[in-house]
């Protein structure tokens, strides 16, 4: 309580209304399998367009694995049905299986396995420059230019004052002036040059340097010098270079700079500018070293993601000169060197190409690759793991898990994977997992597999989807949960949780691997196995609402999906309450937060009766709590909810009726 204890006034802010419960999201969905590329063990990022997405784990070409041969882009074609059909949110949780390098790998080489690299200016070495992709992949073998550029000239004059600040004068009564340069940093690589003809100064003019200060004290003024490292060194003051009366004449000094370019897989490419050959070096409080910018483990997990290379220098490259002579060793033409004397030579003639090979994708993942892997030493969560840090996470798939499923070699490998998903969603209590069937399944294998499994959390797809494969131009099948996990959100956001996602065309869809009729449905939609149709004159729908559930209560997806939002609403919406005092005050005001929710809800159509008495109840007092549990520290409140359920038979009795008949 608040304390008085001097007399006055003493205005206080209270409040007189319970608090207020807000709906979350339930569109947010994730993804779990191969890629062509991207992080396999960071915390999965939330991405918004299928090109932020491509950004991050590469394009839409097909996957080549070691042991299954090429297989189409699963993961790729389930995002862009995502995105298509209304998806907003999404996250990807990259899965990689490394195949088996074979004969003996020294330490950490079996982790790289699968990374494409590149050693200039030749084999790996301590005099080398390591580039290497930072994740593994096909895609990482990528092109990396390296430019050499020349910034402005940096040489100037300044006005030289005495110790009482005022100007000085030559003999002639003209200003004394002296060298100063700007914009230099201690470290920073400078190339030297004359700018008359022929070069008549200063020492080893047209050469690189390494730019060095230091401070007088007693005059207060920063000293540079500019060193290389030729045997003996050449040592460059200000006072040995001349400065011209124009800016075209006299010596100058330029900084070196390097802009770094990555083409990737799909042809676009990514630039970082203004980076200094010299490692660690620091400019502004900040790094900007060739380095450290693409070191091994960046400061953030943003950089990490969007950076697709990493840089290792050797142990002999201590200093910005012998990087940049690796860089200038590293070209096939040789004349690099000589080209950085042209200041009108092209980006080309001063640019090295590096292209990394030796990536690939590895063996196809199985289900422990799916599982994942719990936090490390030094690497973070993989797989399904990786995802059970995230809250928002509404729907979970594994877009091409089934893939072959009726191959018997890796038929149990699918099965686990689809029971790994369902443990995911009903450890994680507020998610539903989007199950595809097999692809080339008859109905007696797609019955055989629904017959394996049972769970409320959730829901299975059938047939394939037949479109356009842009790589192929050709016509392919696709796993339905990327479509359906779009139509999920879709269907929320149009209308809302409560209404069956069912009934919704299927954007993109040309066709279904299987064209069902109306008996065929019939004997699968009672068992809970949700169906694509083609309607005449309709187009190509989802007509199916059903769990894999045994339990009549959690027949449709639409209730689980609803029983998810309340749940996960309530519980963000009351953690306020935890460790107040457990008595009549705290119980009423959870009882009105809630009631002020549900109200909301059943307004809005999502609870049945025509009084909100009918629709909902909640109790929160002492007939829900023994003293045990008041003891205990545990405040029980009861909800019950009257939940529209979907038409899913639409029937209309018609007879005949005669006219003087009365009803």
């Amino acid at each position: 309580m608040p304390e008085y204890l001097a007399p006055g006034v003493y205005v206080e802010e209270t409040s007189f209304r319970a608090r207020s419960i807000e709906g979350v999201s339930t569109t947010t969905t994730a993804f779990v399998g191969p890629t062509r590329y991207g992080p396999i063990d960071l915390e999965p990022d939330i991405i918004t367009s299928l090109v932020e997405f491509e950004r991050i784990y590469g394009d839409r070409q097909q996957l080549d694995f070691t042991d299954a041969g090429t297989m189409n882009n699963y993961m790729w074609h389930a995002v862009r049905a995502f995105f298509e059909e209304g998806g907003k949110r999404l996250y990807v949780a990259r899965v990689f299986r490394p195949f088996e390098s074979g004969g003996e790998a020294g330490p950490g080489e079996q982790e790289k396995v699968g990374y494409a690299k590149k050693s200039i200016p030749g084999d790996s070495g301590n005099g080398n420059i390591v580039i290497e992709a930072r994740f593994p992949g096909e895609a990482g073998n990528m092109l990396v230019r390296i430019t050499v550029r020349l910034g402005q000239n940096v040489l100037g004059r300044k006005e030289v004052r005495d110790q009482n600040g005022e100007l000085e004068t030559n003999l002639d009564g003209t200003l004394k002036t002296q060298p100063t340069v700007s914009n230099l940093v201690d470290g920073d690589v400078v190339w030297i040059s004359d700018q008359t003809s022929p070069i008549s100064s200063p020492p080893g003019s047209g050469s690189l340097y390494i730019a060095t200060s230091s401070y007088d004290p007693l005059t207060k003024e920063v000293l540079w010098e500019f060193s290389n490292n030729d045997s003996p060194s050449v040592e460059v003051g200000l006072d040995d270079l001349n400065v011209g009366a124009t800016p075209d004449t006299g010596d100058q000094i330029r900084t070196v700079t390097l802009t770094v370019t990555a083409v990737l897989s799909d042809g676009s490419t990514l630039v970082w500018d203004r980076l200094s050959p010299t490692p660690k070096h620091v400019r502004d409080g900040v790094a900007d070293s060739l380095e450290t910018k693409f070191e091994a483990e960046p400061s953030s997990l943003g950089a990490a993601r969007a950076l697709p290379i990493v840089v290792t220098l050797g142990s002999d490259l201590t200093d910005g000169l012998s990087v940049l002579q690796a860089i200038i060793d590293s070209d096939p033409n040789g004349d690099l060197e000589t080209n950085l004397n042209n200041l009108k030579s092209s980006e080309a003639a001063r640019s090295v190409d590096v292209l990394l090979e030796g990536g690939n994708d590895g063996q196809r993942p199985l289900a422990s690759d799916y599982e994942g892997k719990a936090k490390e030493s030094e690497k973070g969560k993989s797989g399904l793991k990786a995802l059970e840090d995230i809250e928002d996470i509404s729907i979970v798939a594994a877009p091409g898990s089934t893939h072959r499923y009726n191959d018997e070699s890796y038929k149990l490998q699918a099965n686990t994977i689809v029971n790994l998903l369902l443990s995911h969603a009903a450890r994680m209590k507020y998610r539903i997992a989007v199950l595809d069937s097999g692809d080339d399944q008859t109905i007696a294998d797609v019955r055989a597999m629904r017959a394996k499994i049972d769970s409320t959390y959730g829901a299975l797809y059938y047939p394939w989807v037949k479109l356009l494969d842009p790589v192929t131009q050709q016509e392919i099948m696709v796993p339905p949960s990327g479509h359906v996990a779009g139509i999920y959100a879709r269907n929320d956001i149009n209308r809302a949780v409560y209404k069956a996602p069912a009934n919704e065309v299927v954007n993109l869809a040309i066709g279904f691997e299987k064209l069902l009729n109306k008996a065929q449905q019939e004997v699968l939609n009672p068992e809970g196995i949700n169906c694509f149709r083609f309607f005449e004159g309709r187009g190509f729908r989802l007509w199916g609402a059903r769990t894999v559930s045994s339990d009549p209560e959690w027949k449709y997806v639409n209730l689980r999906r609803y029983f998810c939002y309340l749940g996960r609403s309530i519980d963000r919406g009351t953690q306020w309450a935890v460790f107040e005092p457990n008595g009549e005050a705290l119980w009423r005001n959870v009882r009105e937060t809630i009631q002020d929710f549900l109200f909301n809800e059943w307004v809005s159509g999502a609870l049945l009766g025509d009084d909100p008495k009918k629709a909902y109840f909640v109790k929160c007092d002492r007939s829900t709590m023994t003293q045990n549990d008041l003891d205990n520290g545990r405040l029980i409140c009861l909800i019950g909810v009257a939940v529209v359920k979907p038409a899913e038979f639409v029937i209309f009795r018609i007879g005949q009726w005669t006219a003087d008949r009365k009803v």
